[in-house]
């Protein structure tokens, strides 16, 4: 059977799922520079404007002048330093939870836990919107792999009385995709009476809700009742790198069985170093006026196009239905200065094509002004 890629691109330019990267001439920020124009940039997951801010660039590099440039080694051989126990240290605390463990990415945290915690016999049961790196753990894992209409409670309900092995539920708090919440309270009331257990990927809620900017869990006091509360550094927290925090015995267990964790190079020390500086930020009186300026920029933005006021996130879909039409308002956009993508499938489903708006503390109220007025030009 011979190779045939040409075909396989050629069918996604036709159906408009093209994709390819830009090159950027400039830190994130709320202005981006590409091919030699400014861009206002409404596309970015730095929620709290820290990616480029001067507190973090110095911690960087202060953690480079103490433990060096790389790890140089697996944390189980030699490459754990300092700078990362004390993170996982911070991060157990600012989750409420016994232990914490880092991962090298986001994607890599459930990677390396759900196939650790469970195997055949047992059964996820997935929101049908939770994030790619979630399905493909739940299938890495050889467990049996069920799917209930985004934030169907009734049936979650249902498939978790016919559940078999150990039982684990998985929702994100905030969808990165929709910017809506999960019902929290009621899936936690759901495990407990079904005896299952529950992970919850705050990735889109750390920084942006609840005290101190702890995410949704911590808003609604529900912390000491998730088992496994999931996480990034590389989105309010500005920089990258993924997180478990858990029981004690579960991290344990995953540094002896997660393969994400175990058999790759450390995260780099430096950033360890940094990121208990962005936890710092986040938890301080400045990281309290940084989200209150973030949703005095989301509620604008939402008053102003009459979207929905239920969600508390810095995350706003306009959903346009073709991707052809996505594509085309993403560059008529772009063609006004501003940066907004065009998300399709297989990111959402076909036919929810859609500009996913992202809000920043960093933004300036007259670039969020040029927003609304570029959007409501587009919308006429």
């Amino acid at each position: 059977m011979s190779w045939e890629i040409q075909p396989q691109l050629d069918q996604l330019r036709g159906e408009g799922l093209w994709r390819e990267l830009r090159t950027l001439d400039s830190p994130q920020g709320a202005v981006l520079a590409h091919e030699g124009r400014e861009l206002l940039n409404f596309s970015s997951n730095d929620y709290l404007g820290l990616a480029a801010s001067s507190e973090l660039k110095a911690a960087l590099q202060e953690g480079v002048e103490l433990y060096g440039a790389g790890s140089g080694a697996s944390r189980l051989v030699c490459g754990s330093l300092r700078p990362h126990a004390d993170l996982e240290a911070a991060l157990a605390d600012f989750k409420g939870a016994e232990a914490a463990l880092t991962f090298s990415s986001g994607f890599a945290v459930p990677m390396g836990t759900l196939p650790a915690l469970l195997g055949p016999g047992d059964t996820i049961l997935m929101d049908k919107l939770s994030h790619a790196c979630l399905v493909d753990a739940a299938r890495l894992s050889g467990a049996t792999l069920r799917i209930f209409p985004h934030n169907h409670l009734g049936k979650l309900e249902r498939l978790l009385q016919t559940a078999t092995g150990r039982v684990l539920i998985i929702t994100e708090s905030i969808f990165s995709m929709d910017g809506d919440a999960a019902p929290l309270r009621e899936i936690v009331e759901l495990k407990d009476r079904y005896g299952a257990w529950l992970l919850v990927d705050e990735a889109h809620a750390v920084g942006v809700l609840g005290p101190q900017g702890r995410g949704l869990a911590a808003a609604l006091g529900l912390e000491g009742r998730i088992e496994l509360q999931m996480g990034t550094l590389s989105k309010a927290l500005g920089l990258s790198g993924g997180y478990l925090a858990a029981s004690r015995q579960v991290i344990d267990l995953l540094i002896n069985r997660a393969r994400s964790f175990i058999y790759t190079t450390a995260a780099l020390p430096a950033v360890a170093h940094a990121a208990l500086r962005a936890l710092e930020l986040i938890r301080s009186a400045e990281g309290d006026r940084l989200r209150s300026v973030l949703h005095a920029h989301a509620d604008e933005v939402r008053s102003a196009l009459g979207l929905d006021h239920t969600s508390s996130s810095a995350i706003l879909p306009l959903i346009l239905g073709d991707e052809t039409t996505a594509m085309a308002a993403s560059a008529h956009l772009r063609a006004a200065g501003l940066m907004v993508p065009a998300i399709r499938y297989p990111t959402v489903a076909r036919g929810s094509a859609r500009l996913r708006i992202t809000l920043s503390a960093g933004h300036q109220p007259e670039q969020v002004a040029q927003l609304i007025q570029q959007l409501k030009k587009l919308g006429r």
